[in-house]
């Protein structure tokens, strides 16, 4: 039977010096393939975006996702081959993005992952898309080894995880309603602004003055949980009110103070909570992890506390195949992660859950 195969495989995987693993990711609305080598050499990552088509209905339309996805995907698995000079013959396991994320998009993925690790007869490694995103950094920084504490913020989360080790986790504070990625996007819409809205805010806020307080932080050195529902709310009834009264918002001044009041959040959780657990590096990752304003604050805050600050790059900061790739090689090391060909999608899957 293939998962007796697929087992032995894995098992002798784990003491082989050079692993090549052909990763897919479909979760949302981004459609890639990488092959990744040893969990820290990307010999390629090719992304099909669908930004063009979902700005048209102002944010992504799933059931439009999930079809594109099935168009585009064997097209972007043969150049993802053609790019790394390999052959699906050089392959050592197959990899995929099994949740969180829409249900559609990843049974896409999930179901073609099955089939080539089938067809090759390599093991199947399941990744759980959040922790791929910390994972990025490691095909960015070949000199990053846990332990760490990770900072994770894109449209559907907002959380600090203390990394212990590659594949032990704890998660320390997560977002109590928005995430920050999603104020973004819903600040940039009332605004007019079209989306994705976190570029756009970020652009213009350089523009703005920090003039205008929405809301009043109050940050408890040990909270290190995240609510941006009181913000987006405020940002909203500024602008609604302004309206009314026939007035209109000047709006990089509102995305400058917007952005000010949202970053200064993350920030000041972040350092307290690595001055509390005493981490040493801390580690961003997601798409916000993109945002200049996020970038430079955190840079200056954890150079006066002495802290090495780690990112990746923008492209390994969105939704990419390259990330899974990397984190399915520490599972495999770890022996983790082997699944059958009956795996499902996992759309509700959270930061806590565990591939054991």
């Amino acid at each position: 039977m293939y998962i007796d195969i697929a087992k032995e495989k894995f098992n002798n995987l784990q003491n082989k010096d050079v692993v090549t693993i052909l990763s897919i990711e479909s979760s949302c609305d981004d459609t890639s393939v990488a092959v990744v080598r040893n969990g820290r050499e990307l010999l390629s990552n090719v992304i099909s975006s669908q930004i063009d088509i979902h700005t048209k209905f102002g944010g992504v339309v799933p059931e439009v996702a999930s079809r594109n996805h099935l168009l585009a995907i064997s097209n972007i698995v043969d150049k993802a081959m053609l790019e790394a000079g390999l052959t699906l013959s050089d392959i050592d396991a197959v990899a995929v993005t099994y949740g969180a994320g829409l249900v559609g998009s990843l049974m896409v993925g999930v179901n073609y992952a099955k089939s080539l690790a089938f067809a090759l007869n390599v093991p199947l490694i399941k990744v759980n898309h959040i922790k791929a995103h910390i994972s990025a950094n490691y095909l960015a920084h070949n000199d990053l080894k846990p332990p760490y504490l990770a900072l994770v913020v894109s449209g559907g989360h907002t959380a600090l995880i203390n990394v212990k080790s590659y594949n032990k986790f704890e998660v320390v504070g997560t977002t109590h309603d928005d995430a920050i990625g999603e104020a973004y996007d819903k600040v940039a819409k009332v605004l007019g602004l079209g989306y994705p809205g976190g570029p756009i805010v970020d652009k213009l806020a350089k523009e703005g003055q920090n003039n205008i307080q929405f809301v009043k932080p109050n940050y408890n050195k040990k909270e290190a949980n995240f609510s941006y529902s009181g913000l987006k709310t405020a940002v909203i009834n500024y602008i609604h009110k302004l309206s009314q009264n026939g007035e209109t918002p000047n709006v990089n001044d509102v995305c400058a103070s917007f952005q000010t009041q949202a970053v200064d959040e993350v920030v000041t959780k972040t350092i307290n909570t690595a001055k509390r657990l005493r981490a040493k590096k801390i580690v961003m990752a997601g798409g916000v992890a993109c945002n200049s304003h996020l970038r430079e604050r955190m840079r200056e805050v954890a150079q006066q506390n002495n802290i090495e600050l780690y990112y990746p790059s923008p492209i390994l900061c969105t939704d990419n195949a390259g990330m899974v790739g990397a984190e399915a090689y520490y599972l495999l090391m770890s022996g983790e992660g082997l699944s059958d060909i009956d795996l499902t999608p996992n759309s509700l899957m959270n930061l806590k859950y565990t591939n054991k």
